[in-house]
Formats: C-alpha cells, sequence, structure tokens
C-alpha cells in the first residue's frame, strides 16, 4: 500500500446502554447521516425484542448479542488468480470483519424483511438469528459451505 494504514477512530458508546458494539451498528444502521433516526430504530427494535422475549433471563441486548454472535462467520473465500484460473480460496476472518459482516447481514436481510417498520423488521431478525433461524444465519452456513467446498485450494493462501 502507497498510504499507511488509516487510524481507528474511538467511538463514543450509546446513552442507553453504554455500549460501543451498539453505536457500531446504529452507524450502520444509519441513512443519510440520520443517527437520531437510527438510535429510534434500535431502541424501539429491542423493546419489541423485551416484549417478545420468551426467554425471562435474557435482556434484549444479550439477545441481539447472540444474534450477532450466531451470525458471525469464522472462514470466508477470497479470489486469488494462480496462473491463469482464478481460484476460491477459504480464509480465516479478522475479528473486527467478522463483527462487520454480521452487523451488515443483520441489517440487509432486516431491510428485505416485509414488515411494516424498520424496528419491527430489525427485531424480528434478531429474534430469528438469535434462535439460529432466519436469513442472516443461512448466509452464514452459507459462506462456510462455500468455504468448505474449496477447502481442496487452501494451499494457494500465503
Amino acid at each position: 500500500m502507497r498510504k499507511r494504514q488509516a487510524k481507528k477512530r474511538p467511538l463514543l458508546p450509546d446513552p442507553k446502554f453504554n455500549d460501543q458494539l451498539v453505536t457500531r451498528f446504529v452507524n450502520m444502521v444509519m441513512w443519510d447521516g440520520k443517527k437520531s433516526v437510527a438510535f429510534k430504530i434500535f431502541y424501539d427494535a429491542m423493546d419489541i425484542v423485551e416484549e417478545r422475549n420468551q426467554d425471562e433471563e435474557k435482556t434484549a441486548l444479550e439477545l441481539w448479542k447472540d444474534a450477532l454472535s450466531n451470525v458471525m462467520p469464522h472462514v470466508e473465500v477470497r479470489s486469488r488468480r494462480v496462473g491463469g484460473a482464478t481460484f476460491q480460496i477459504p480464509m480465516q476472518i479478522r475479528p473486527d470483519r467478522k463483527v462487520s459482516l454480521a452487523m451488515k447481514w443483520l441489517i440487509s436481510y432486516a431491510r428485505k424483511r416485509n414488515e411494516k417498520s424498520m424496528a419491527l423488521r430489525l427485531a424480528n431478525e434478531v429474534l430469528a438469528a438469535a434462535k439460529e433461524e432466519g436469513a442472516a444465519v443461512k448466509k452464514r452456513v452459507d459462506t462456510h459451505k462455500m468455504a468448505e467446498a474449496n477447502k481442496a485450494f487452501s494451499h494457494f493462501r500465503f
């Protein structure tokens, strides 16, 4: 790379749960710089998760974190050109990228659902992911299957 790597900017924790991961998630939900709208969507979704929660000893935030860890991939395939052919090579994922991918998938599949509001969509996707079902978890499973199928090319990794 020509330039040095950008410095990681510190994130302020969110006002309600005092958690930096929540702020990171809200920043990904946000559109057009409307952070207050994104926070409202997230907090409304957490309220819906709290009232639909069957598991009494877990809070909505813990359920959301469980959902996030259920969506997190551990391996992914990266394209690499060797000779004239392009191979899909399975690789381990860095911890920060795992979290980012899980958040992206959770949000994108929540947006594709067909409930009334984004808060409701997000809440339902979080509840589904916490039970290890739903589209975001399916995406993780498909990613792992792809890596498993291309395990034969892992010797091209370096």
